[in-house]
């Protein structure tokens, strides 16, 4: 590969590779859609788990204590330590800062609604297609999911990774791309390509075209924005 051909590769991918706002500049506006919620049973399960055998363990060597068996000498040692350690101790304020941390983290958690692999739809009383033609119907049967809320409204989502994979096969129908990757993120979606064949410009635009418009057959809430690099393969000539 020669100086001009490294030259024509690095001005495309500078000119084209980010522009912000680029997936909202046409078609219809973001709708407020609230993000679906984690139902979070096995992380709840496993919390209510280590807090009971925790609560019974103690209750048991408080009734042992009762009856006039000894301390178990877990508990022996930690009253000590306790006792005798100061408060302005390392191990102390070590200890109760982990525990303090370890409770916002939780708190924050709760707070949270999780799921950031899936992304919003919109519903179908917002005008627009929400899946509703071949391509996104097809990633929604790979990783989205529909929930039914309040008055019976039906909610749609689809997998980041499904929606990767729509909009990677939207690319590789482009004449001259070799290959593609797709990263869909929860406010930008990254393309990347190989071409083999065609001007670097005519690729860029057509496949920037085609992923414009297979994110706007997703039907997403809110229109991610879109950033494209193509790139010249090092095995290509011309």
């Amino acid at each position: 590969m020669n100086a001009d051909q490294k030259m024509r590769q690095s001005t495309s991918a500078s000119a084209y590779g980010g522009r912000a706002g680029a997936g909202a500049r046409d078609g219809d506006p973001p709708v407020p859609t609230r993000r679906f919620w984690s139902v979070r049973r096995v992380p709840a399960g496993i919390v209510a788990l280590v807090i009971a055998a925790i609560s019974g363990l103690l209750l048991y060597d408080v009734a042992a204590v009762r009856s006039g068996r000894p301390a178990m000498r877990w508990r022996e040692w930690l009253a000590d330590e306790l006792a005798s350690r100061p408060l302005d101790d390392a191990w102390v304020m070590g200890g109760a800062a982990l525990l303090a941390a370890l409770g916002v983290w939780m708190v924050v958690l709760a707070l949270a609604p999780g799921l950031r692999g899936l992304l919003p739809m919109r519903p179908p009383e917002s005008g627009a297609e929400a899946g509703a033609e071949a391509a996104p119907g097809k990633g929604v049967e790979a990783g989205g999911g529909t929930r039914v809320g309040a008055g019976g409204a039906v909610r749609a989502g689809i997998d980041r990774t499904s929606a990767g994979l729509v909009l990677r096969d939207r690319a590789m129908e482009v004449p001259g791309v070799r290959s593609a990757r797709v990263d869909v993120g929860r406010r930008r979606v990254r393309a990347r390509a190989l071409a083999h064949f065609r001007d670097l410009d005519e690729v860029r635009a057509d496949l920037d075209a085609a992923l414009h418009e297979g994110i706007r057959q997703l039907g997403l809430a809110r229109r991610p924005a879109l950033s494209v690099r193509v790139r010249r393969s090092a095995k290509s000539k011309g």
